[in-house]
């Protein structure tokens, strides 16, 4: 599995952006897909995840009722809306693919190139 994360950017506190992580390869329903940030000087964190298979979806309590993660199986991708985003979301975005729901970043076996989401004060 090959993942393509895009949709960064500069965007004001309290703007939106919507990032898109584009999985190549079969059984990309099979697969639970999650997003991790980091900040420079920190650890990478969990953001979202979602498995298609369960229906199961769960949020960081630091971005719960902003942030809502999505899936589109007819076209490999999915997606991270991100509302109401605050100068602390800053960071690099990387989505990830593995077998279990899971809040670890070792859980996952694929990872994206990471994009770029700065928020302004």
């Amino acid at each position: 599995v090959q993942l393509q994360a895009s949709g960064g950017g500069l965007v004001q506190a309290g703007g939106s952006l919507r990032l898109s992580c584009a999985a190549s390869g079969r059984a990309f329903s099979s697969y639970v897909m999650a997003w991790f940030r980091q900040a420079p000087g920190k650890e990478r964190e969990f953001v979202a995840l979602n498995s298609w298979s369960s229906g199961y979806t769960n949020y960081a309590d630091s971005v719960k009722g902003r942030f809502t993660i999505s899936r589109d199986s007819a076209k490999n991708t999915v997606y991270l809306q991100m509302n109401s985003l605050k100068p602390e979301d800053t960071a690099v975005y990387y989505c990830a693919a593995g077998r279990i729901s899971s809040v670890s970043a070792r859980a996952y076996d694929y990872w994206g190139q990471g994009t770029q989401v700065t928020v302004s004060s």
